[in-house]
């Protein structure tokens, strides 16, 4: 999931859009998910590598996603004040 920050262009030649694979994280919303993005930083003075964690709001159309799927989401419009993200596919179900 580190690794995961990726380019996608849309047909067109429309805008250049960030899509990035998470971690869902709560899905109690009504079209709303909580994914959890990682990555990992390295510190600045020892060198070691570290996991930080960002969580954001994705939007859910069909309220297909449950706690623990892996996701991957695209960065859009706001949709409200802290959803900005679209769920685009879930890559792996939660067991």
């Amino acid at each position: 999931m580190s690794d995961a920050i990726q380019e996608s262009t849309t047909l067109n030649n429309e805008s250049v859009r960030r899509s990035q694979v998470g971690l869902v994280v709560s899905n109690k919303m009504d079209k709303t998910v909580t994914v959890r993005l990682e990555r990992r930083v390295k510190h600045p003075l020892y060198g070691k590598y570290m996991t930080r964690n960002t969580k954001v709001h994705a939007h859910d159309a069909e309220n297909d996603c449950n706690e623990g799927d892996t996701v991957r989401i695209v960065e859009c419009r706001p949709l409200s004040k802290s959803k900005s993200w679209k769920v685009i596919e879930v890559l792996e179900r939660a067991q």
